[in-house]
């Protein structure tokens, strides 16, 4: 039975064991809400409590990269997800000139995760987002209208809360991230999942 903010109570299972499950993690926003939340994800531990009560087709991680770091050494750290078992989607952060005179940087993966999340739809019964972004709440009708089940993972915990109420409604469930921690928390030496902080650190300030 799920709570009124569409969440369920804490313990419950929120994947079916057979099945057929996709994950979409919105880099810099889920690295933005778990550091408002003063704690590091553990990218592999996160990996494996979602495979653990699923089938998982394919998990899906994007990021945009400031442009002099392509070649630099900070480019392999956002690798480390790939190595975890998760598909990178990065692109090249844009620099820009405003109005008056500021430099700003551009950096959006929304339209990716759209493109995928879509095509991906009609192969999965049940699409996880790690995102707070309302922006996707068109894109999570339209996939639930292919029959997907859709689950939100973000924070209400914060002031603000890091997801944004529209999203949170649309969405068939809703987990937050303080309820997962002891799942997915970067604990004492383990640096397994760390090395895409640093580059969402610059994503999650540049997203527009």
């Amino acid at each position: 039975m799920k709570n009124k903010d569409n969440s369920e109570p804490f313990g419950s299972k929120f994947f079916y064991d057979e099945e057929k499950l996709a994950v979409f993690i919105d880099g810099a926003n889920l690295y933005a809400a778990a550091k408002s939340l003063d704690f590091d994800i553990d990218y592999k531990r996160l990996l494996s409590w979602i495979s653990s009560q699923s089938r998982l087709v394919r998990a899906f991680y994007y990021t945009a990269l400031m442009e002099d770091q392509e070649y630099s050494p900070i480019r392999p750290l956002t690798d480390c997800p790939y190595y975890n078992g998760y598909t990178m989607v990065t692109k090249p952060a844009k620099e820009f000139t405003d109005q008056s005179g500021r430099r700003k940087v551009k950096g959006n993966m929304d339209i990716e995760l759209a493109i995928d999340m879509m095509e991906l739809a009609d192969h999965v019964d049940h699409i996880v987002l790690f995102s707070g972004d309302g922006d996707f709440r068109r894109l999570l009708e339209s996939v639930q209208r292919k029959g997907a089940r859709i689950t939100v993972v973000s924070t209400i915990r914060t002031q603000p809360p890091m997801v944004a109420d529209e999203l949170r409604r649309q969405a068939d469930h809703f987990i937050d991230l303080v309820d997962l921690m002891e799942y997915i928390e970067r604990t004492g030496n383990n640096n397994t999942g760390n090395g895409n902080q640093n580059a969402d650190d610059n994503t999650a300030r540049i997203r527009a």
